[in-house]
């Protein structure tokens, strides 16, 4: 009976992060994140990771990021972890294009192009279990930067392609992520669900994440999600997106 109604709040759970998660629209985009990790735990206290990964966006069409970082975590007490890390971005960043004053004829257009970003984090991963229930909530400060490139600008007034030059800038950004792990009895999946909140002078993005982990002899980890990453307008260009999510981790 415990363990039925165990189940039963799990599900409850499961089905109350659903529903903050806001319904569809035909303006949002559509995409896959595929990640590869391989970690290793030297102690009870020190571990370390490596982790690639794959994004695509414009409804799975297009290739929109490929990502490798390496990150070490301390446990500084029993229920907080203190970690660092680097991730190397390379990014296919949208095409933009613009128009005349009167809305209808082109002014200029630059098509999409692949940069590099170099982005830092330190994080604070607070955790406290109830019963078969991980709750843990993460701040983290990430700091991502871009140098400056020339690229490729069609000037449609004037018939012809210029340089242009495309700045770089360093963004500061806090990540709070509040996450829930189930541990159900005698089942081979382990649920879990995530909201994060990216912050910098006001909020930009909101992701919503939930799927299942699946674990053989503690050695490999598989993962199954799904996001949703709700942009903020006012702060933002970028479509909402939602997002199938798999992932492989390999302890050793």
């Amino acid at each position: 009976m415990a363990r039925r109604k165990r189940k039963q709040l799990a599900i409850a759970l499961l089905a109350l992060c659903a529903a903050f998660i806001p319904t569809p629209s035909h303006a949002d985009d559509a995409g896959l994140v595929l990640s590869a990790e391989a970690s290793h735990k030297f102690n009870k206290k020190l571990s370390m990771g490596i982790e690639a990964e794959f994004r695509s966006r414009n409804n799975f069409r297009t290739a929109d990021r490929v990502s490798l970082g390496a990150d070490v975590s301390y446990k500084v007490l029993p229920w907080l972890k203190a970690s660092g890390g680097y991730c190397l971005l390379i990014d296919n960043n949208r095409e933009d294009l613009t128009y005349q004053d009167d809305g209808v004829s082109y002014n200029n257009w630059r098509p999409s192009y692949w940069g590099v970003r170099h982005r830092f984090n330190v994080s604070l991963t607070g955790s406290y279990k109830i019963q078969r229930v991980e709750v843990s909530l993460r701040e983290r400060w990430q700091y991502t930067y871009r140098r400056t490139r020339v690229i490729d600008n069609f000037d449609f007034d004037e018939g012809v392609w210029e340089d242009h030059n495309v700045r770089g800038k360093g963004k500061n950004v806090l990540r709070s992520r509040l996450q829930a792990e189930w541990d159900i009895p005698k089942c081979k999946f382990d649920p879990f669900a995530s909201v994060e909140f990216h912050t910098t002078d006001m909020l930009e993005k909101t992701r919503f994440i939930a799927g299942v982990a699946h674990s053989i002899k503690k050695t490999h980890e598989f993962k199954l999600y799904y996001r949703f990453q709700l942009t903020n307008r006012h702060a933002s260009d970028e479509p909402n997106i939602h997002m199938l999510g798999m992932g492989y981790t390999y302890k050793f």
